[in-house]
């Protein structure tokens, strides 16, 4: 029954106690017995029974009583009461007060197990609907990823189901969310967590080297080449590979790519050399797949090869109940390396981190809290060491306009929106983005969608005319 096997009877006839206790036990049940009420009350505290049987009748106590002692108390318990014919009416009393059951004399052997054993289940699932509930409102943690989110508690899940495969892994989310670590966390758990973790960042190695960075090179083989160069995906034998921001790798380079990994072998630049490759593929981006293969930027039947799990970390404006946590974990992190006394974050700052947008996502809350850490004199982080643009966003939240008017589309609430903050700026582009929680390239492809036009730029072109 999952830790809900204990059966507590309390009856004053003693072939009564004995024959239920030997009903019971044949069912793998444990039990314990007792021939008084207040005997049986003082047991329940000391073994935390998680079902009671109790005659209504007892020598010393109401059995009602007993009953009602019971549920009051601060571990939920079941309570089936046993009586005989005579004392149904006090029997349907006893249901009133939270009785589970009532099983009526002479008892049948069969109906009494039945009724035990639901009492039992219901025992059990609702510990375990407890166990769920504490998981979801405790943070989660693993490794470094922290978070109470449900979205943060499903992806934890799935990465705890899927390391320990050999599973290519495809991480998708924007900058800043943790792509990084969440690879990091999967190759740990996985049973590789021993050999190398080899991580390529596609999009910050020139076009043209990329390839022998990959896959090595002969000495001679090219111009430059004044050595024989192992490449990344030899060096990552044995463990872990991950191509970081997999959509920017050239396209020819992602059709050798994917014969590597249909035949795992290949020669290194120049080489006669066959290399053999034994490890564990993971990839991340930050771009939308569907629109990088529409555009010819990544190849579809290498995005099939890489996604046999998907893992999306949602962007901290999704997850907006977790800046406390993570506040709490980054203002641990840095009070440590800085050794400073900080205790907490006043409610003032805590209300403006809520309410930012976090454009730059979980990344972007650490450089804050590290910052705020660094510049708060007290021990208490506050509103005023917390970036200018906060502070404003928050002003400009209570004052950027009026009410809406009705029978607006979203366009039209978008189009004023846009307005109203770029007018409160007085047309800075980079403060209007920060406000709305946008990158500067949105805010003017939203601007070139809704016909904005910035009038300063109106009245130097007729000033040049």
């Amino acid at each position: 029954m999952q830790n809900c096997r204990r059966v507590l009877v309390i009856d004053d006839e003693p072939s009564m106690l004995e024959w239920v206790g030997t009903v019971l036990r044949q069912e793998r049940m444990d039990v314990r017995t007792a021939a008084r009420g207040r005997s049986g009350e003082e047991l329940f505290h000391s073994w935390n029974p998680d079902v009671v049987v109790t005659d209504l009748l007892l020598p010393d106590l109401d059995g009602l009583d007993v009953l009602q002692r019971l549920k009051r108390g601060a571990r939920p318990v079941e309570v089936i009461v046993l009586t005989g014919h005579a004392s149904v009416p006090k029997a349907v009393e006893a249901m009133r007060a939270g009785a589970f059951a009532f099983v009526e004399k002479p008892i049948e052997p069969d109906a009494l197990v039945v009724t035990v054993k639901n009492a039992l289940e219901h025992c059990r699932l609702r510990n375990e609907n407890q166990q769920l509930k504490q998981q979801l409102q405790a943070p989660a943690k693993i490794a470094t990823i922290v978070g109470r989110n449900a979205g943060i508690h499903s992806m934890l899940e799935m990465i705890r189901n899927v390391a320990p495969s050999d599973a290519n892994c495809l991480i998708v989310g924007e900058n800043g969310t943790g792509k990084e670590l969440v690879a990091n966390t999967i190759h740990a758990l996985s049973n590789r967590g021993k050999g190398p973790f080899i991580k390529v960042n596609c999009a910050a190695i020139p076009a043209d080297l990329i390839e022998s960075e990959l896959f090595g090179h002969k000495k001679g083989s090219f111009t430059g080449a004044i050595a024989d160069r192992e490449g990344l995906l030899e060096k990552a034998n044995g463990g872990s590979l991950l191509l970081d921001e997999i959509g920017e790798m050239p396209p020819y380079l992602q059709t050798k790519l994917l014969r590597v990994l249909q035949e795992r072998a290949y020669r290194p630049i120049g080489s006669d050399r066959i290399v053999h490759l034994d490890f564990r593929l993971i990839c991340a981006t930050n771009v939308d797949v569907d629109k990088a293969m529409a555009e010819g930027k990544l190849r579809e039947d290498l995005y099939f090869r890489i996604n046999t799990i998907t893992l999306k970390v949602p962007a901290l404006r999704e997850r907006v109940d977790d800046v406390p946590v993570l506040c709490e974990h980054f203002l641990d992190k840095f009070r440590r390396r800085y050794e400073r006394d900080i205790k907490g974050i006043s409610s003032d700052a805590m209300h403006l981190l809520m309410r930012h947008r976090w454009p730059g996502n979980v990344r972007e809350l650490e450089n804050v809290i590290e910052r705020a850490v660094l510049l708060t004199k007290g021990n208490e982080i506050k509103s005023d060491v917390l970036p200018d643009q906060m502070r404003t966003q928050s002003a400009v939240t209570e004052t950027i306009g009026p009410e809406l008017p009705a029978h607006m589309t979203l366009d039209e609430i978008e189009r004023l929106a846009l307005l109203q903050t770029l007018r409160h700026t007085r047309w800075n582009k980079q403060e209007a983005a920060q406000i709305l929680g946008l990158y500067r390239p949105t805010l003017y492809s939203k601007m070139k969608k809704h016909a904005i036009e910035d009038p300063r730029r109106a009245a130097r072109s007729e000033a040049r005319n």
